[in-house]
């Protein structure tokens, strides 16, 4: 037979050895060196669009349009704190530091929470004034750096967040690379300028649950006793990490999942260590029940929060609040369409740029360039991220008032179902058009 007869098969790519798969080999063989990049997992896994509600018909009583109240707020801290922190909202903004974002997107983030009513986070690196003089309610964290902590800045805050584990890299510590350290950063931070820092993986002074015990013990005596104390993980052991932290005297324990986003670590890092957001809320839940401190104990959930469905469907698996990060970056104008042309000069396009910690980034939110910096008018983009939040918050309650719920956090598992077995496992609901949890439930 003539071989120009023979019909050619259409080439296949291989799922295993993708384009991308390769185009990372190719890299790393040219370099030596692994990936970095911002943001949070790309992958695909199980998450909220998992789930769905289950309104109100006969045998349930909805509420009636915007007439019948339907209340958002939330008090944070309320277990030993003589100040506790009270919200409007159930949205919080998460720790995202001076250095890995400029001082117009830290004071965009303030002005806009407090537009909002709700707080904002200082993240790695300390406190800047932009910040601080425009949230009514700042969190401060405290981190294994402990760049820029001081006793004063502790007292300045409304509360106080000791951060150890991050969603993005459970068991990893943080990287500052050198082109975003300036003189100011340097000062801050105590560092060397230009030169690549790296924030150690765990606490310097405590080894165990113990000490962490003793730590917030010094924190609340430096605090006069006015400040809750959040304690923050990475989503890796739910159940044990919020007993733990509970045990250790947390007045909230703040829950990230591994779609939270992070400044800058190594890629096979945020792929590739933690849990989904979606398997993280029941176990912690469930420890917060099985020691009787559930809604008195805060639970705070992060980790790829888009829309006032994921913010309902958080609190109906037992969270108090949730926290946003990548979502607020994204209001203030990160990875805009209309600045395509200059992402593709990065090598990159609009809705893909991860590279922050390159510094070079056109909306000027991750950055210390001063001319890029500039290109974000923080009054602007506060109200932008005041209006998003608003649009979180109305969403919510609109599915609420479907399911009959007079608050947010009325909204309970009984009000879901799963659209596959894995979600359905992992939050512990029904099978949609079952009764059947896989496996034993929570």
């Amino acid at each position: 037979m003539d071989s120009k007869k023979i019909p050619q098969t259409v080439p296949r790519q291989s799922w295993t050895f993708s384009n991308e798969v390769n185009s990372e080999i190719r890299r790393a063989a040219a370099t030596g060196i692994y990936d970095i990049r911002g943001g949070g997992a790309k992958r695909r896994v199980p998450h909220f669009d998992d789930l769905l509600f289950l309104g109100a018909s006969i045998s349930r009583y909805p509420l009636e349009g915007y007439r019948e109240k339907c209340a958002t707020d939330v008090v944070l801290g309320s277990r030993f704190a003589s100040k506790p922190i009270h919200l409007k909202i159930p949205v919080t903004i998460a720790g995202m530091s001076f250095g890995a974002l400029s001082a117009n997107a830290k004071e965009a983030l303030g002005r806009g929470a407090t537009m909002a009513g709700t707080s904002t986070t200082t993240g790695d690196g300390g406190m800047t004034e932009e910040e601080r003089g425009h949230s009514q309610t700042l969190v401060y964290q405290y981190l294994p750096s402990r760049y820029g902590m001081n006793p004063d800045d502790l007292r300045r805050a409304d509360a106080i967040e000791i951060v150890v584990g991050q969603g993005a890299k459970p068991g990893g510590g943080g990287m500052l690379l050198g082109q975003k350290i300036t003189e100011r950063v340097a000062n801050m931070r105590n560092l060397p300028v230009g030169i690549d820092q790296r924030s150690a993986c765990r606490h310097p002074d405590w080894t165990g649950p113990d000490d962490l015990e003793i730590k917030i013990l010094e924190i609340r005596e430096i605090t006069g006793w006015e400040k809750p104390i959040y304690v923050k993980v990475g989503g890796a052991r739910p159940y044990y990490d919020t007993a733990l932290a509970v045990k250790a005297g947390a007045d909230v324990v703040v829950l990230d999942g591994m779609q939270g986003g992070t400044a800058a670590t190594q890629d096979v890092f945020i792929e590739n260590v933690g849990m989904p957001t979606l398997a993280c809320i029941r176990p912690a839940v469930k420890a917060l029940q099985d020691l009787g401190m559930h809604r008195k104990v805060q639970l705070i959930v992060s980790g790829g929060i888009r829309t006032g469905a994921d913010v309902a469907k958080a609190l109906a698996l037992g969270a108090d609040a949730v926290a946003i990060g990548t979502a607020a970056l994204v209001a203030l104008g990160d990875n805009d369409p209309h600045l395509e042309e200059e992402y593709r000069k990065l090598g990159t396009t609009a809705g893909a740029y991860d590279d922050w910690h390159e510094g070079r980034d056109p909306a000027g939110i991750t950055t210390q360039d001063p001319e890029l910096m500039a290109r974000l008018d923080p009054v602007e983009a506060a109200r932008r991220l005041r209006n998003y939040l608003a649009v979180l918050t109305l969403e919510a309650q609109t599915i609420a008032r479907a399911c009959g719920k007079s608050h947010l956090h009325n909204l309970e598992p009984e009000d879901l179902c799963a659209l596959t077995i894995e979600a359905a496992a992992m939050a512990g609901v029904p099978l949609a058009g079952t009764d059947w949890i896989p496996g034993k439930g929570f």
